[in-house]
């Protein structure tokens, strides 16, 4: 019997359908091969599937049995094992391809330049960062992620809102917050600790926002200024990491500091009044609120400024400059804050008393 030790076929052939061409040439069953060598049947019927390699121990006692040399069979297992490689590296690299459009539904530049994944120019090396940035195996897994598929059933909330954005917004905040060392939740003391916040908002960030994110780690909770990205629209978002952290992120899109307050204390009223299981993203420009994002803005308008105050300031119709300033002595909260909610609540036009709001210069990480 002739037989050749070197064989390569681009579609791979396991060795064990040419052993069973040799067991008919030589008229031998399986059975009798398994009895021959000192085998289960059981045990031989894998390698003839492929399912099993053929061994160095397997391969000389074939030789013995078929008396085809034992390297012959070694050379063949590796061929087929290499052409099984190749061919699964082919599937890979398919695979790969199919993706790397959603490299830019992700925001690849946007999260390059910010440094959570390399500059890269290849597409598939793209598709790659991206897999490791998500901890995934294929992007195409990120909407089923329970974290991100919320920014996917909500996508469409906004047309140009974009849910891969939006998950990839999230997963900044999500690796940002495992780094901040956290105390155990305490929901109690967290309320406790709400005047303390309160007092803060007439300082620039240089001065509050380490002491801040200070205090609510000692409370459990992980504060996380992330970056704006491009069609995300989103403002904030709370959600638990782990049993005892929960994770509070804001996004510094808007600089005015009573936008950055409001929103912190929107934040707050989810962690104190809803389920800390649930995802809660607030966006931008949500005209019909659902529920809880409602609440969440009473709670925070509540808390700035009571509203029993705010309802008596609002009824004397008197919102010049000095009655701005003289309320906001009254109730101890920046003069901003109180422009910024007249602005939204439509007491005064968007550009009116725009100078005793201040804007923030964020510091660089």
């Amino acid at each position: 019997m002739e037989t050749s030790a070197t064989i390569h076929s681009d579609f791979p052939i396991p060795p064990g359908e040419y052993l069973e061409e040799v067991l008919e040439e030589l008229g031998i069953s399986k059975t009798d091969l398994a009895n021959r060598m000192g085998r289960p049947a059981t045990k031989l019927s894998p390698i003839f599937k492929g399912q099993k390699a053929i061994t160095p121990d397997t391969a000389l006692q074939l030789e013995k049995v078929v008396e085809v040399p034992a390297q012959f069979w070694i050379n063949l297992e590796a061929e087929y094992r290499l052409s099984l490689a190749i061919q699964q590296e082919e599937i890979e690299q398919s695979k790969l391809k199919q993706e790397v459009p959603l490299t830019k539904k992700f925001c690849y530049t946007e999260l390059s330049k910010i440094g959570v994944v390399p500059k890269l120019t290849k597409g598939i090396e793209k598709v790659l960062a991206l897999q490791k940035f998500f901890g995934v195996t294929s992007l195409q897994n990120v909407k089923e992620v329970s974290r991100y598929a919320a920014a996917f059933r909500h996508g469409g909330a906004k047309k140009e809102r974009s849910p891969e954005a939006v998950a990839a917004w999230l997963r900044i905040g999500e690796l940002e917050a495992r780094k901040i060392d956290c105390q155990p939740f305490d929901r109690e003391h967290l309320k406790d600790m709400l005047s303390e916040l309160r007092a803060m908002t007439g300082q620039p960030p240089s001065k509050y926002l380490e002491p801040l994110r200070e205090k609510l780690a000692a409370v459990g909770v992980a504060l996380v200024i992330c970056p704006h990205l491009s069609k995300t629209y989103a403002q904030g978002a709370t959600f638990r990491l782990g049993k005892e952290k929960v994770v509070l992120m804001l996004t510094i899109r808007g600089k005015y500091a009573d936008i950055f307050w409001f929103s912190l204390f929107h934040e707050l009223g989810h962690i104190l009044k809803h389920n800390q299981n649930s995802l809660f993203v607030n966006y931008y420009g949500d005209d019909e609120k659902q529920v809880y994002e409602q609440e969440a803005d009473d709670f925070a308008s509540d808390t700035l400024i009571p509203n029993t105050r705010w309802h008596a300031f609002i009824a004397r119709g008197m919102f010049y400059e000095d009655d701005i300033l003289h309320f906001s002595r009254n109730v101890e909260i920046h003069p901003g804050i109180v422009v910024g909610r007249l602005q939204h609540e439509k007491y005064l036009h968007p550009s009116w008393r725009n100078n005793l709001r201040v804007k923030y210069e964020w510091p660089k990480k």
